[in-house]
């Protein structure tokens, strides 16, 4: 090991409370979370601002950091709002977040002015390949860079070095791709009207394609030789939990997961079982390489496009594109997370439906998974139930197993 060979922070992403407190409770070192405004997730449920205030409490009360998206290209219109979200934000006072995660030079600076004492993170959003760009930021005032999703190890093992030692490196190690250069696209926008660099990206990338010739409309042309046509733009998703040692030794400070559209299983999920990596790996390198196969075996069971390394060992290949298709790979079903006891009961808000008698996991933020049949069901007005076939439906429940809040219950497909 290195110099740099410090424990990372783990950076997991939230989109709205209930997954800011799932990331808090199953691993999270710090959580990364948007408002309804200036961040690069319109689509996503977002945070009010009284939400964002609570959150961001509930994570400093667990000794956490909260990080803020304000990373959309800024255009004129923009200025003067954001100068007021900002002044919103320094209003929260010690619940104010703990860095502002920014992309556009203005906002940079107008970030600068109305909330001095938080932190600044430059987006990767800003195009971050060279170890000049992260001299640039560092003199400016930021602490911390995101790298572009397109370096390599051997490119920030080499950034690692030509940089200030305080000078943070934060890097994408699991979650979707892009298609485009640093997330920078115009596809949205073209076919759409949907700007992706101001939050409302609709995922062209994972559509499917043909060719029209122009003599020959309504003949559609496969681009490859699947008949079917193709997804010529999507990519697998990013997963480095089997390379945990080195991404630790490149001396990356922050390892960030994508997805504030995720649900709490997927955070749950993701979080602890890179929380556990990076802790075995601390406590004995020997330990981490024993369990590799139980980490990957693991995050399989979350929602994902199959998986690939990305920029990290090489360039992306044909086989770190999916052709054939662009829908997900899903193992489990989110069906609850526990918030509370009642009469021997406990209890949760419905999220996909599922009856007595069904077999579940359970799984605990320490790691344990326990395999359990739904006993008996009640509605919220004490009336017993079979089922709970609506969607947040509030239901009491008796798992056969002791519960605690904030355990998740999720079931096999």
């Amino acid at each position: 090991m290195n110099e740099y060979c410090k424990k990372p922070e783990l950076l997991i992403p939230a989109g709205n409370l209930e997954t800011l407190k799932t990331a808090v409770i199953y691993g999270a070192d710090a959580i990364y979370i948007g408002g309804d405004l200036y961040g690069l997730r319109a689509k996503a449920k977002n945070f009010s601002m009284e939400d964002m205030k609570t959150g961001i409490a509930f994570a400093h009360t667990y000794g956490k950091r909260v990080y803020v998206t304000a990373n959309i290209t800024a255009h004129n219109q923009d200025i003067e709002g954001i100068r007021a979200y900002f002044r919103e934000l320094q209003a929260f006072g010690n619940d104010r977040p703990d860095a502002l995660i920014i992309a556009d030079p203005g906002v940079f600076s107008i970030a600068q002015e109305e909330i001095p004492e938080v932190e600044l993170h430059i987006s990767t959003q800003a195009n971050n390949t060279n170890y000049e760009t992260y001299r640039f930021w560092h003199k400016l005032g930021a602490t911390r860079v995101v790298s572009a999703r397109e370096l390599s190890l051997e490119e920030l093992i080499e950034l690692r070095t030509k940089i200030p030692a305080e000078m943070e490196i934060e890097t994408f190690v699991h979650g979707a791709m892009c298609i485009a250069y640093s997330g920078r696209c115009l596809l949205s926008n073209y076919f759409t009207g949907r700007d992706a660099n101001l939050g409302a990206c609709t995922h062209s990338c994972r559509w499917k394609y043909h060719i029209v010739e122009e003599t020959r409309p309504g003949e559609y042309m496969p681009i490859e030789e699947n008949e079917r046509g193709t997804y010529i733009f999507n990519s697998k998703d990013l997963c480095m939990i089997e390379y945990i040692p080195e991404l630790i030794k490149s001396g990356i400070n922050s390892f960030k997961v994508e997805g504030r559209m995720k649900t709490a299983l997927y955070v749950a999920t993701v979080a602890r079982t890179y929380r556990k990596a990076i802790d075995d790996f601390f406590t004995d390198p020997a330990v981490y390489e024993a369990n590799k196969a139980l980490y990957m075996e693991e995050i399989r069971k979350g929602v994902n496009r199959l998986f690939t390394t990305g920029f990290f060992f090489d360039k992306p290949a044909q086989e770190d594109q999916i052709y054939d298709h662009n829908t997900y790979e899903k193992a489990y079903t989110y069906l609850g997370t526990i918030s509370g006891e009642v009469d021997g009961l406990y209890e949760l808000e419905q999220k996909n439906k599922f009856s007595v008698g069904d077999s579940v996991e359970i799984i605990k933020p320490n790691g344990d998974t326990l395999a359990t049949v739904v006993q008996k069901m009640k509605d919220a007005n004490g009336i017993e139930i079979e089922s709970c076939p609506h969607p947040q439906q509030r239901i009491y429940a008796d798992f056969g197993v002791k519960l605690e809040i904030y355990d998740i219950i999720r079931r096999k497909e």
